[in-house]
């Protein structure tokens, strides 16, 4: 798997093995909201911080990722849902693995809820895409979260380690999850998934060193960086908020 390997270097840092993730598909979501109105130059500021990859839906590709500048690896997320549907929690795709090898991608990724009422469509969904990652050379990100009627608390350790392992097992090559607080609980998250994890920032937080105190968490418990969206690109100035997780995520302090 040659091919697969490639792209994944051009997603993490080939020296400390971890990546910066900056997701940028909340478009979909929520709507245009602050930080993805002008695509280029939040992209631009990722890059000049020091993140590793964007990630986007497929139909801002030609428009918000860079083509000078430095370099950036590129994610095509494939699924979605908005918040104006019926049911939030259920994921549809939206894009395949052939329209992201045609738009040059590094990696793409995918929205998984356990828990939710279509958990069923979205683990079939999952073993769908992995496949077609594995017949393309092309790696996988599976976002893990934990959400539906029996999730009494969505960072509980017990079932975000059950959902980092669900990924790892249909064909994952990287898991996103929530921090679940410390260092020794994300550690059984760690431990229990044979692929890279790597942590959702959540919502906006109130300070920059809460965002900081959950990477060194984090990244104290074996993690693999983080993907992280709007405590970084709704910052006031997105590159230093970047360049300080940098030092964290790839020693560089």
């Amino acid at each position: 798997m040659i091919g697969k390997k490639i792209r994944f270097q051009r997603i993490i840092n080939r020296n400390t093995g971890k990546t910066i993730i900056v997701p940028m598909d909340h478009g979909v979501t929520v709507g245009p909201i602050h930080g993805l109105i002008d695509m280029p130059r939040t992209v631009n500021q990722v890059a000049e911080g020091g993140a590793n990859a964007i990630l986007m839906h497929k139909g801002i590709v030609e428009t918000g990722h860079r083509s000078s500048g430095k370099d950036i690896g590129l994610i095509v997320h494939l699924s979605a849902s908005t918040v104006l549907a019926p049911d939030s929690n259920a994921k549809t795709l939206v894009c395949t693995v052939e329209e992201a090898v045609r738009l040059g991608a590094d990696a793409v990724s995918i929205h998984i809820n356990i828990g939710a009422n279509t958990e069923a469509d979205m683990l079939r969904m999952i073993g769908e895409v992995s496949k077609s990652c594995r017949d393309w050379g092309m790696p996988l990100l599976a976002m893990m979260y934990t959400r539906g009627a029996k999730i009494k608390n969505e960072y509980d350790v017990n079932v975000v380690k059950h959902a980092a392992r669900v990924g790892a097992e249909l064909g994952a090559d990287i898991v996103k999850v929530n921090y679940t607080g410390s260092p020794a609980t994300f550690r059984e998250v760690v431990m229990g998934c044979p692929v890279p994890v790597v942590i959702a920032g959540g919502e906006k937080m109130e300070t920059d060193e809460e965002i900081l105190d959950m990477v060194r968490g984090s990244i104290e418990a074996g993690g693999a960086g983080v993907s992280i969206g709007r405590n970084i690109f709704q910052h006031d100035n997105p590159a230093f908020i970047v360049s300080k997780i940098s030092e964290i995520v790839h020693g560089k302090n």
